[in-house]
C-alpha cells in the first residue's frame, strides 16, 4: 500500500483549505472485570499508560507557568517527475504545567466556573431490558453529579424520541451545590424508561441549554443502549452541523443493542470520545473517572493555524491521537498570509497528534533544496491563561511555541523519494484497523462468517503491529488468537453482534506511535518507514517497504492489507 497516496480520497470528507501565503520571515514566529476471555497475553502496558509515559516525558519548563509545545515530523522527499502530489506531516502538540497554573494565578483570575455540564440519559423502553440498565444509568448520572465542583452549571436531560429537561424543572441550568445535587438526584431516580430513541433531539436540547452558559468548556455526557430509530424527527447529521465546535460530547454505549456508529459519528464531530462498558455495574465508576479527567482540562481551546505557501494547497488536518476527530475550521489571517485555523478543545497536561496533508506542485521548483510548503503555529484564543510576554512567564501566563515550517525537497533520486514516515504509516494502520473492524462487523451481521474471520485476522495483525492492546482485548472476545503476527484466529462460539460494536468503538482510540527521540514535543526528525535493503535481483539499495525496485523495476512481495 502506498501510504502517502492512500488518503487522496478523503478530500471531500475533510475539505480543502483556502489560500497561500509568503514564507516565514527569518525572525518571524517561530482486562475487563467479570465474564469473558482473559486479557491479551502479549500486552505489557495499556494505551493509557503509554499516554501517561508520553506526558511524563514532555519537556519541562524551567520557568513557572504552563507551556505548549509543537513538533513536526514528515516525509520531505518527493519525486519531481510525478507532478503535484500529497505531502504528509505528523504534528505533535503537548501542554505541560497547566495544573500548577490552574491552581494559582489563572484560576484566581477566572470569571466563573470553567465547566458547564449536561447529562443526557437514554430512557427509551429498551433500558428496562434488563431493568438493571436503567438502574445503572441513574446511578452513573448521580455519581457524575457528585463529582462536579460547586458552582458548576448543570442540567439533566431525559432522552426518548423526545428530549426533556428533568432538572432543573424550569429555567436555566443550576449551579452545583449540596442542595441542587440532592434535588437533581431525586429527579434522576424518578426517571422511568419508555418510548423510542432520537439522538438528534437529545443533543439539540443539550446544545440549547449550554448556549445560555458562559463557561469556556461546555460539555455533554451522553449514554444510550439503542439505535437512533427515530432520526426522522430531528436528523442527527443536521444537528451535528449546527452544534459542531460549540460544545464537547462524550458518548457511551451500554447493553446489547446500541449502535457504535452513532457514538462514533457524534464524538468525531463534537470533539469527544466514544466508549462503552461490558457490564452495567462498571458504568458509575467509568463516569466518575471521565468527569475527573475533564476537570483536569482547564485550558478551553487551542487553535492550530496552517498557512500554505505559494504552490501548496491545504487538503486537511485531522486529530489522530488519542482518538480520531474531525476539527472545525475557519479561514483566518496570520502574519504570514491567509491561513486555516483548526479548533481543538479542552486541554490539560496531555499530548495530541495530528495528520496534516498538503498538495504540493514541483512546477518551477528547484531540485534538492529544502522548500517551505506551509507554516504551522499554535495559538490560544480567548484563553483565561494570558500569552507570555517577553519576560519569564508567570503562574497565569501560557508559553506558546514558535511557528514552524513544513518542508518539501523535490528530487529525481528514486531512493529517498520512496522512503516514508514511520509515524504517518502508524496512523494509516490505525485507519485500516478501524475500516477492517467495521467490515468484519458487517460480514458477521449478514452471515458471512468466513469473510468475517478473514477480516478479523487482518485486524488482529494490524492491532498486534500497533501494540493496540485495547483493540486486541476486544478482538480476543470475538476470536481465539492463535498467531497474532500472521492473523491466525478462530471465531469463538456464541459471539453476538454487540461484541463487534465494542470493537468498532475501541478502534476509534489510537496509540501514540513512534517518534525519533521518544519525546512528544520538540523538533522531530524524519525517519523512513524501514531501512534500506538490497534488491533481490539487481542488489541496488532500496527501501525495505518498496513495492518494486526503482532501478531494475523488479516487483517485490506486497505487504498484507485489508482487501
Amino acid at each position: 500500500m502506498d501510504t502517502h497516496g492512500s488518503t487522496s480520497g478523503d478530500a471531500g470528507a475533510y475539505g480543502d483549505g483556502p489560500g497561500s501565503g509568503p514564507p516565514v520571515p527569518p525572525n518571524g514566529p517561530g482486562a475487563e472485570a467479570g465474564s469473558g476471555p482473559p486479557p491479551y497475553q502479549g500486552q505489557d502496558q495499556d494505551q493509557d499508560q503509554d499516554q501517561r509515559q508520553d506526558q511524563g516525558a514532555a519537556h519541562r519548563q524551567d520557568a513557572a507557568g504552563p507551556a505548549v509545545g509543537l513538533g513536526i515530523s514528515q516525509r520531505m522527499y518527493l519525486p519531481a517527475g510525478a507532478g503535484a502530489q500529497d505531502l504528509h506531516a505528523i504534528l505533535t502538540v503537548h501542554v505541560d504545567g497547566i495544573d500548577e497554573a490552574a491552581a494559582t494565578g489563572a484560576a484566581a483570575g477566572a470569571d466563573g466556573p470553567p465547566l458547564a455540564e449536561v447529562l443526557v440519559v437514554d430512557c427509551s423502553v429498551s433500558m428496562n431490558v434488563p431493568e438493571k440498565k436503567i438502574h445503572a444509568a441513574r446511578q452513573a448520572a448521580v455519581t457524575a453529579l457528585k463529582a462536579l465542583p460547586d458552582g458548576t452549571p448543570f442540567a439533566i436531560v431525559k432522552g426518548t424520541h423526545h428530549a426533556v429537561t428533568v432538572y432543573p424543572p424550569s429555567g436555566p441550568m443550576r449551579p452545583a451545590s449540596a442542595a441542587t445535587r440532592a434535588e437533581a438526584a431525586l429527579a434522576v431516580y424518578a426517571m422511568q424508561a419508555g418510548g423510542g430513541t432520537c439522538v438528534g433531539n437529545w443533543l439539540d436540547l443539550a446544545g440549547t441549554l449550554l448556549a445560555e452558559q458562559s463557561a469556556p468548556i461546555p460539555h455533554v455526557l451522553m449514554l444510550t443502549d439503542g439505535r437512533n430509530e427515530h432520526d426522522d424527527r430531528n436528523p442527527l447529521a443536521a444537528v451535528l452541523d449546527t452544534w459542531q465546535g460549540r460544545f464537547l460530547c462524550d458518548a457511551w454505549g451500554i447493553g446489547k443493542d446500541w449502535d457504535a456508529q452513532v457514538l462514533v459519528d457524534v464524538t468525531t464531530r463534537l470533539h469527544g470520545s466514544a466508549d462503552a462498558v461490558h457490564d452495567e455495574s462498571e458504568l458509575p465508576s467509568a463516569y466518575a473517572a471521565l468527569v475527573e479527567r475533564l476537570l483536569a482540562k482547564p485550558l478551553p481551546e487551542l487553535e492550530i493555524r496552517v498557512t500554505p505557501s505559494p504552490g501548496s494547497r491545504l487538503r486537511y488536518l485531522r486529530q489522530m491521537f488519542p482518538n480520531e476527530l474531525i476539527l472545525p475550521q475557519t479561514a483566518t489571517e496570520t502574519a504570514t498570509g491567509a491561513a486555516v485555523a483548526f479548533t481543538t478543545r479542552a486541554w490539560g497536561n496531555e499530548v495530541r497528534r495530528y495528520q496534516l496533508c498538503l498538495t504540493v506542485d514541483p512546477e518551477g521548483r528547484a531540485l534538492d533544496e529544502d522548500l517551505q510548503a506551509a507554516v504551522v503555529e499554535v495559538v490560544a484564543p480567548g484563553s483565561r491563561f494570558r500569552p507570555a510576554g517577553g519576560h519569564p512567564p508567570g503562574p497565569g501566563e501560557l508559553r506558546l511555541p514558535p511557528a514552524k515550517p513544513c518542508r518539501v525537497r523535490w528530487t529525481d533520486d528514486p531512493v529517498p523519494a520512496l522512503t516514508g514516515n514511520e509515524e504517518d504509516e502508524h496512523f494509516e494502520k490505525h485507519r485500516r484497523l478501524g475500516d477492517t473492524a467495521g467490515r468484519a462487523a458487517e460480514a458477521f451481521r449478514v452471515g458471512q462468517r468466513e469473510a468475517a474471520v478473514r477480516l478479523l485476522g487482518i485486524a488482529v495483525m494490524l492491532a498486534h503491529e500497533l501494540n493496540a492492546h485495547r483493540q486486541l482485548a476486544e478482538l480476543q472476545r470475538i476470536v481465539e488468537i492463535r498467531d497474532p503476527a500472521n492473523g491466525n484466529v478462530v471465531l469463538r462460539e456464541g459471539v453476538t453482534r454487540d461484541a463487534f460494536e465494542h470493537l468498532i468503538t475501541a478502534s476509534t482510540h489510537t496509540t501514540h506511535g513512534p517518534t525519533s527521540d521518544g519525546l512528544p514535543g520538540g523538533d522531530l526528525q524524519v525517519r523512513p518507514v524501514a531501512g534500506l535493503v538490497g534488491c533481490p535481483k539487481c542488489r541496488a539499495p532500496i527501501p525495505s517497504n518498496a513495492k518494486f525496485c526503482p532501478h531494475c523495476r523488479h516487483r517485490l512481495t506486497p505487504r498484507v492489507e485489508a482487501p
